[in-house]
């Protein structure tokens, strides 16, 4: 059975997708940029404070569907350049207390908004 995720504490989608879908014991996190969803604006003054809001807008999702990090098996991380990837990789270790998931990380030509980062994950109940 699949069903919809959505939460006021992440942003709304900004296209024809949903916050996640749970299928089962699996839930699909779509990728999050640093949008505050309180001011529906963009936080991108610095690119710890951009990952700051991107994991805090996963963690709402995550939150809303009854999961928390340490649920997570796969992550993907998208960067507008790897030379963000320290400090990305610094914050988003902080997130885990215990195994830490299955991840890719790479660079690309161009993110939602002109961001530095986003992140999508999977988290499942075992």
């Amino acid at each position: 059975m699949k069903q919809t995720i959505n939460t006021s504490k992440a942003p709304a989608p900004i296209g024809p997708y949903s916050q996640a879908i749970l299928s089962n014991d699996t839930l699909y996190v779509s990728g999050q940029i640093a949008i505050n969803p309180d001011t529906n604006e963009l936080v991108i003054d610095s690119v710890q404070n951009e990952t700051s809001q991107v994991l805090e807008n996963v963690r709402a999702i995550l939150t809303e569907a009854g999961f928390t990090f340490n649920d997570v098996v796969k992550a993907t991380i998208f960067l507008s350049d790897m030379s963000l990837f320290p400090v990305v990789n610094e914050l988003y270790g902080s997130c885990f207390t215990s195994t830490f998931p299955a991840r890719e990380t790479v660079a690309v030509a161009g993110l939602p908004k002109g961001v530095n980062v986003e992140i999508s994950v999977i988290a499942t109940k075992d």
